[in-house]
């Protein structure tokens, strides 16, 4: 588990420091300011390399590049059977040398990120080649399971062409003609990812889709009582399913090295996902980070898991109030401001704040808090009109042929229980102005 990071001379802020909470970690703000960023660099520290590094086909999960030519640093506290350990690294200017590591540790979670394309990298202990010693100091690629997309599904091969994992689509029909207890894993797993009760993710009769595929694929029960290809599944669900798949696949995986290997699995994972409301609709969104807090007691409730998310969606921060726990729960933000290089010229600078969880009470709220720092939850155009309509009350020059012309529009562009209609109108009526 990342307790504590602080990077120099990397990425969009020339330093940035922060303490992780031990269960869930929000991150929010706008495109471009390092969300995802942050989350290769903690899938570095965890594992001591970066995602493309293992898998040349991602084109996201790239190294860092320290800041015109200075020397980058990366300094992190990891939770290491219950003791706090420092490290550092390092990449020195002008020196083609990769990231080297300050001094040696070994991998000791499970950790499995969810990149934004639908990449995933996972990182086991005791599945590493170099499980038994530290890491080396100088460009050690501790970690060999990355996928892309389609390698989710399809399967991951070596340079030495040995198969690494068969995919999801090979490993779920296997899986289901077994109906042994890694399937009955898989269906727990989908239940609690689920979007509601009502439409649970369950699978359904194995099919061909074509004469020229002899591969027998998993099917989907919907829930008017059909069963659909996961090939030809909504991005929604394909997402969530190739989730669970990682997880259980990652979870059968370990257990099966643990045994061989005579050590005890592990008790902590931590899940790094970007962007987690890709794809989903506003129902699953309000369930999907319990979903996820809670997953692992379907496979071990010994377990601990530490979620670091980011986030876009005011839906995600408004399903979070009811669990939303300061003692082992965070929410940072990163924002745009306007910083001083000097007394005469200013310049925008990236922030990173970590805010106290202020509950909103209502998704829409939430686009008008520190998360998204919206003026109002409605249109431009509805926002630009309402601005319109309140500056003419306030400039003292409104007069009824003004007001009228404002409240046609106002009544075009807005519903009729509308808020401020009915209060900009009783304004109005009390002045005279409206009839």
């Amino acid at each position: 588990m990342i307790k504590h990071l602080k990077t120099t001379n990397i990425g969009p802020m020339t330093e940035m420091e922060l303490d992780f909470s031990k269960r869930l970690n929000l991150f929010t703000g706008d495109n471009g300011l390092g969300k995802s960023f942050l989350l290769d660099i903690v899938w570095r520290c965890l594992t001591g390399s970066w995602a493309a590094e293992i898998n040349q086909k991602l084109i996201i999960g790239k190294e860092a590049i320290p800041n015109r030519g200075l020397e980058g640093k990366i300094d992190f506290t990891l939770v290491e059977n219950n003791k706090n350990i420092q490290h550092e690294i390092r990449h020195y200017k002008n020196n083609i040398q990769p990231w080297s590591n300050v001094n040696d540790y070994k991998l000791s979670d499970l950790v499995i990120y969810a990149m934004a394309d639908d990449s995933f990298a996972v990182c086991d202990p005791y599945r590493s080649h170099l499980q038994s010693v530290p890491l080396a100091s100088v460009g050690v690629i501790s970690c060999e399971y990355v996928f892309s997309p389609s390698e989710v599904w399809e399967g991951l091969i070596n340079k030495e062409n040995t198969w690494m994992c068969n995919g999801l689509i090979r490993d779920w029909a296997s899986w289901q003609k077994e109906k042994g207890l890694p399937f009955e894993h898989f269906k727990d797993v989908l239940k609690v990812l689920s979007p509601s009760t009502e439409e649970l993710l369950e699978p359904g009769e194995l099919t061909r889709i074509s004469i020229n595929d002899v591969r027998d694929i998993p099917t989907v029960r919907m829930s008017y009582n059909q069963d659909v290809p996961v090939v030809h599944a909504s991005s929604a669900m394909r997402r969530i399913i190739a989730l669970a798949y990682i997880l259980v696949w990652t979870w059968e995986e370990h257990i099966q090295a643990a045994k061989l290997l005579g050590k005890p699995v592990v008790n902590q994972i931590t899940f790094l996902i970007d962007e987690i409301e890709s794809h989903l609709h506003p129902s699953w969104q309000r369930k999907i980070i319990k979903a996820l807090l809670s997953v692992m007691e379907k496979l071990s409730p010994d377990v601990k898991v530490q979620l670091i998310t980011t986030t876009h969606s005011p839906l995600i921060m408004a399903s979070v109030e009811p669990l939303f726990d300061a003692e082992q729960d965070a929410w940072f933000d990163f924002n745009f401001e306007q910083g001083k290089e000097n007394s005469r010229l200013k310049n925008p600078i990236v922030t990173l704040q970590k805010f106290d969880f202020e509950k909103q009470g209502d998704a829409a709220n939430w686009l008008t808090s520190e998360a998204f720092d919206l003026k109002s939850s409605r249109s431009i155009e509805s926002e630009q009109l309402l601005e319109k309509a309140s500056t003419l009350l306030q400039n003292g020059n409104a007069d009824s042929t003004s007001v009228g012309a404002i409240y046609d529009e106002l009544l075009k562009a807005l519903g009729p229980k509308d808020d401020f209609l009915f209060r900009w109108r009783a304004i109005c009526q009390k002045r005279g102005l409206l009839a």
